[in-house]
This record gives C-alpha cells, structure tokens and sequence, in this order.
C-alpha cells in the first residue's frame, strides 16, 4: 500500500475569494494567518467577566492590555446576546464610542463593535472601528447599507432568534449545511445592498439558537462553513456547549475553548475570538507554525556541532 502523499495536509485550505484583507493600517492575508479577536464587554451583565469591564477605564484598560498579550483586533460590544430587554441606540452608543476612540487613539488594533443597530454602527464606525460585528444576522438590512456607505468591514452571523428574544428549543434537520445556507443567502442580501465581497466575514454562530449538540456538528463540519468563500469566525470561548460537554463552569473552560479553537482551524476559520487572550495567542501562533506558516522564533535546540540533551 502507498505512503501518505507528499501533499496530503491535516488541515482545511478553503478556497477564499480575497484572501487578503485590509483593516485601517492592518492588512491580513487570511490564506496563512489566523486573527486573535479578543472579547470587550461593556456592559453590567457579560456572560463571561460579569461586569469587570462595564466602567470605561476598566474597558480601555483591558482592550489595550489584550494588545499587549497579542490581540490583533479588539470586539466591542455593549449590548449581549442573551435575551433581555431592549437598550436604546444612544445608551448603547454611549457605552462604545468612548472605548473606540480611546483604542483606536492608542492603538493601530482592528476594532469591532458588536451590534445590531444601524445608529450605532455608524457612530462606532466615526470613532474608528474598522468592522461591525452584527450577531443577529442583518436582522436590520439597513445595517448593510450603513457599512456599504462607509467602507468598514461587516460579520454576518446565523442566528435565528429577533434580537435579544428567547428561540425555545430550537431543531435543525442538518444544522451545518442549514446554517451554510442562512449564511450564503444573508451574504447576497449585504452584496446586493452594495458591501463587496471582499468585505465580508461569516461566523455560523456557535451556541447562539444552537444546542450543544448542533454546535458539536458545526465544530467538526467547520470546513462546510468555510468552503462558502469568505474568512470564518469561530467564537467559541468559555461557551456552554464546552461546559455542557466537559461538565465544567465558566471559570474551567479555557483548555475546552482552545481546543475547540485548534479544530475550528484545522477547518478553514482564520479568526478566533476568545476572552483568554494570551493563552489563545500561543495556540493559534503554535498552529501557524505547525502548518508551515510562521517560523519559530529563535532554533537552537540540535544546530549545534555538539548534541544538547533531550528535554523529557
């Protein structure tokens, strides 16, 4: 029986109609980097910290420190995904704006802001976000005009339920090629309202209408998501379906998450947003190396005319 071809790679390479992609003063080329997103939530009640980043300078604060542990972009988000009631766009925007200026004033970091409103959209996108992280899918059209008008990147996310309601239960006949289909005819609507294709990222939304199970599926089957063409986000830090699978709180997480973030690459995503920055900035630059496309930082072990011992 043949060996293994010489070509044979354990990874996903999707087939990216713009691999390389321009943010501010940033460029990315998605056909051999992935993109650390840290995770910023001012807000009183974030899933993950609680609060801890709800006052601005603690906000600023974290962004910046992110930076410093690796992060090449910051999300900013002010309202959260789980249901609840309704925040205005002035009180929302308030709670941003002030975070985007402040990175962005410091910092040549990507910047994103987690909304569904198109109001708040184009204020962050003044103050100097670079991408409008919508997690509701274009639940609003008009928010893929806003971008359009503006230049500024936009992340189509599945999701099924209206902003901030509950989705009880919710059922999928094949939830990987379902959700690839919701994420296809959204990214026709954003491109026939005038955002061009290579300003588009997908994101299938692990966890949100999603039980563990449905999310387990997109995990393995990352590849059918990212074979639509367009850099995939894989945002899958400290989420219940990793507490729900490894019989651990929010505070046990992080190995489930990283590991979850190794697969999602090995699928094709090329930005993992997580809220343990450092940790995740040694993962995902490890996988770069192992897949050929970052070199180690310094070689020394075995380049010597002497062998050292094997550290074991």
């Amino acid at each position: 029986m043949p060996g293994p071809s010489a070509s044979a790679a354990p990874f996903f390479t999707p087939p990216l109609r713009h691999p390389v992609h321009q943010f501010g003063a940033t460029t990315l080329d998605f056909s051999r980097q992935v993109a650390l997103m840290a995770i910023i939530n001012r807000t009183p009640d974030s899933f993950y910290d609680g609060g801890a980043t709800f006052a601005l300078d603690a906000a600023v604060a974290a962004s910046l420190a992110a930076v410093d542990d690796g992060a090449d972009w910051v999300d900013i988000g002010g309202v959260p995904f789980a249901p609840g009631p309704a925040l205005s766009a002035e009180e929302e925007a308030e709670r941003v704006v002030p975070v985007i200026e402040a990175v962005s004033a410091a910092s040549n970091v990507i910047i994103s802001v987690d909304t569904f409103l198109p109001e708040v959209a184009v204020r962050s996108i003044a103050a100097g976000a670079h991408v409008i992280n919508d997690t509701t899918g274009l639940s609003n059209p008009e928010m893929a005009a806003v971008v359009a008008e503006s230049g500024a990147h936009l992340i189509i996310t599945h999701s099924l339920a209206k902003p901030r309601t509950i989705f009880p239960r919710p059922r999928y006949d094949d939830v990987v090629s379902e959700v690839a289909v919701f994420l296809n005819e959204k990214v026709e609507l954003a491109m026939s309202l005038g955002v061009p294709p290579e300003k588009i990222i997908i994101d299938p939304g692990h966890d949100l209408n999603k039980n563990t199970v449905h999310t387990l599926e997109i995990t393995r089957r990352f590849n059918e998501i990212a074979a639509l063409g367009f850099p995939s986000l894989a945002a899958v830090s400290n989420k219940d379906f990793i507490g729900e699978t490894l019989n651990q709180d929010k505070s046990a997480r992080l190995e489930g998450s990283l590991t979850t973030g190794v697969i999602c690459i090995l699928g094709g995503a090329r930005i993992l947003r997580m809220h343990n920055v450092a940790a995740a900035n040694s993962t995902i630059r490890m996988t770069e190396a192992v897949l050929g496309w970052r070199e180690p930082a310094y070689l020394k072990h075995n380049m010597g005319d002497v062998n050292e011992p094997a550290h074991i």
